[in-house]
């Protein structure tokens, strides 16, 4: 049943173009100078179709839980999913949204000099001007309620959200929202989903925190749990307009 993408609406960018791509499970919300539909899908394809492939030849890659051993001769998209979820002692699939979303951006940088990725929630960016992006938590009091300011010295930048709560993606906590910061969305992604395995409640705020704090290329964290919210790294948080 189809889910709907509130979180859509998050970040604001009226100065940009905003359209959409899907391709089977991939499903992007692109904002960027002008419309790059047409480029935005064949980089799609062609990320997709590297990873199918490789998933065809190495099933492990996509039902694993566990970090995989590097592999010299996968497609760099791969690679990089397997780094940084050896990183985050996290299986690999644990960083495709992230990965995806980061690869696409490059490629369209090629046509755009702002550009804006959102993969199910994981964005990747890379802005010229400050933007705030909210953080949607799902029934938590505290969902939408608070944002994140990004300025553009900071990007490009991956900003990946895990839920136990919200969403389909595998997870074994309970958290409303993980929200990681990293030069990596394939790091930030696998990331989450780590810490957001072990939130399982409001006592876990703290170890959650302290868990994303040992993942190597972390920058910063937020994870709400029902009304409680633990805040690490370089993070500038304000409270949304209603």
């Amino acid at each position: 049943m189809y889910e709907r993408r509130t979180y859509r609406n998050l970040v604001k960018t009226d100065d940009l173009v905003k359209f959409e791509v899907i391709v089977k499970e991939t499903d992007l919300q692109v904002r960027a100078e002008r419309d790059l539909y047409g480029e935005t899908r064949e980089s799609v394809l062609k990320y997709r179709r590297q990873l199918e492939a490789y998933i065809e030849m190495n099933p492990d890659f996509r039902r694993s839980l566990f970090p995989l051993k590097d592999d010299p001769y996968a497609p760099e998209i791969v690679r990089e999913m397997i780094r940084t979820s050896r990183l985050a002692d996290v299986g690999p699939m644990a960083a495709v949204a992230g990965a995806v979303a980061e690869w696409v951006s490059n490629d369209l940088l090629r046509f755009s000099k702002e550009v804006i990725v959102e993969n199910g929630g994981d964005i990747y960016l890379s802005t010229s001007k400050e933007r705030v992006i909210g953080i949607y938590a799902g029934r938590s009091p505290l969902s939408l309620k608070i944002g994140m300011v990004i300025r553009p010295e900071e990007t490009p930048l991956g900003i990946c959200t895990s839920s136990g709560t919200v969403g389909h993606s595998l997870s074994f906590g309970k958290a409303d929202a993980v929200c990681i910061l990293s030069k990596s969305a394939a790091l930030a992604d696998a990331a989450a989903t780590a810490v957001g395995n072990i939130v399982r409640g409001k006592k876990d705020v703290e170890s959650g925190l302290e868990r994303g704090k040992t993942i190597g290329g972390v920058l910063g964290m937020v994870i709400v749990v029902e009304e409680k919210m633990g805040v690490w790294g370089n993070i500038r948080l304000i409270r949304l307009q209603e």
